[in-house]
Formats: structure tokens, sequence, C-alpha cells
């Protein structure tokens, strides 16, 4: 820039603008990293979307959300793989589950926890019926190995194919249950039953660990009748009709850009929400400090 004020220059120019536009992406990574201070934030993270409402509405819009976490992760070039997924015929899910690998996964996804509520003109009603659809989305970090506490096979009840002679149509699914809570993970989509075994074990390991983590107890104290999913709550309201608008319900944060925002470009969302949890997190903190200064 000092250059061009002693004489204009086209190349130079253009350069400038594109090296201004990668540090101010650089430094809007670099703001939103310095939030994830929390003991999980570095790991990758499993993502479950479930269409809330069993109709062609709801189940598209899951797919959409779906499709929306997808590019967010192809632009932060994530590694993505595909778990679970239960398709429809109309271009819907029901569920499904992406796993994310890659480092600060879950820390910059633990925002999207909750139900997501879309308002749009139907695309599956001749006479466009304006609905509302309703999608939850579950975020967990992945344990891997740091956490060393097991699940005894004895407390599993694990459901896979029996083959009666087909074997031409072999399928890998696996169906696992954690018999005192009743919580479930069904895994499809990887190559052999053996790797979906494992897969879907890792996933119920997490799902577990973060039951007992919201509740403060050891994995063998978890209380069945207290797991409350956070994802029943309405986070996010997006709207394409009869205008467009994305508003998060947590920090008020919107913007006009609904599209935009469902190509992917989420970070105004994460940054907001990593923002305020912090805050939150140091006034207790120097509220708790207060305190003790007075004893």
């Amino acid at each position: 820039m000092e250059l061009l004020e002693l004489s204009a220059d086209e190349q130079l120019w253009q350069e400038v603008q594109t090296n201004l536009t990668q540090l101010q992406q650089e430094l809007e990574t670099a703001e939103i990293r310095q939030l994830l201070s929390y003991p999980h934030d570095k790991k990758g993270a499993f993502l479950t979307i479930t269409a809330e409402v069993d109709n062609a509405d709801s189940q598209y819009w899951a797919y959409m959300l779906l499709q929306m976490y997808c590019r967010w992760g192809k632009s932060q070039n994530y590694q993505l793989h595909l778990v679970e997924i239960s398709e429809e015929n109309e271009a819907g899910i029901k569920y499904a589950t992406l796993e994310i690998t890659t480092r600060y996964a879950y820390g910059y996804l633990k925002s999207e926890t909750g139900t997501h509520q879309l308002q749009q003109i139907s695309p599956f009603d001749v006479i466009n019926t304006l609905r509302t659809s309703l999608a939850s989305v579950e975020v967990i970090p992945i344990l891997g190995e740091s956490v060393e506490w097991e699940i005894p096979e004895k407390d599993l009840e694990i459901t896979w194919p029996r083959y009666r002679g087909n074997v031409n149509r072999l399928e890998t699914w696996v169906n696992m249950v954690h018999i005192r809570t009743g919580i479930s993970v069904f895994c499809d989509q990887e190559r052999s039953l053996m790797q979906n075994k494992e897969k879907a074990f890792a996933i119920l390991k997490s799902k577990l660990f973060a039951i007992a983590l919201a509740q403060g107890v050891q994995l063998d104290k978890i209380q069945p009748r207290q797991i409350k999913p956070l994802s029943n709550k309405l986070i996010r309201e997006y709207i394409l009709h009869p205008y467009t608008k994305v508003k998060d319900l947590r920090t008020h944060v919107e913007t006009p850009a609904a599209v935009e925002v469902l190509d992917g470009k989420i970070d105004l969302f994460i940054k907001a929400y990593l923002q305020q949890l912090n805050h939150t997190t140091f006034v207790t903190q120097e509220a708790l400090d207060n305190f003790k200064s007075l004893l």
C-alpha cells in the first residue's frame, strides 16, 4: 500500500486486494480459534441430523442441513465421512451422522446443537403452501483413545443381518443399544460388518460420555430418566419466504443472506456463540473470585 501511494499500479492493486482478503480470512479463523479453550474443543466431532417430523418437508429440511454442514466442512478443508444415513424417496432423509475427524471440529460445531426451524414454500405441495419444518442437530466430541473407560459387552444389545443362503447380497449394518439407558446407534456406511460395529461402538461411547458429562456423574451412574437431549431446544430460525432471514435465538445474530448460510457460510453464528459462551464463563469466574475475596 505504501508502494501504491508512490505510483498507481493496477497489478499491484490487485495483489493488495488479494492479500487483504486472505489476511481477513486468516484473522477471522484466528479470532474463532482463540475462543476454543474448553477441554474437548480440539477433538473431532460426530454430527447427527434428525428430521423432527415424519413427513417430506421435515425430511427435506434435514437433507438441506446435511448439505449445509458438508459445504461448511469442505470450505474448512475438514475430513468428512458419512457414518449412517436413512434416505427417503423424495430427496430427503430421516437422519444422518457425519464423522468429522479434523482437530477443533467439535469446538466449532458445538454451537449447532439444538433444533433448527425452516419456513418456506413446500416443494411437495402443488398449491404453494407455506410450511414450517423442524430438524434437530446433535454434536458430540470424538473420544478416540483419550477416555480410558470401556462399556462392558454385557451392557450392550447388538444386532446385525443374519444371512440365509443369499451371499450375493451381503449387508453390513450394525445396530447397537446400551441396555440401561436405551441409547442406540445404527451404522451402515462402512465396508464390513466389523468396521460398522467399531464405528457404532465409538459413537455410542461418545454419546454416553456426553450424557455423563451433562449429568456430572460417572458412566455407571447415568440416570436414564434424567436424559434430556440438548437438541430439543430451538436455537435458530431460517426463513426463505416471504423474505429471507436467518436468526440465532441465543445470540440474536441475524442475516438476510439465508441462501449463503445454507451454502455453508455459518461462521458468523459460530463466532457469536463462542463469544457469548466465553463471556458467560468469564463473568461466572469473575463472580466466583469476588465471592472468594469476601471470605
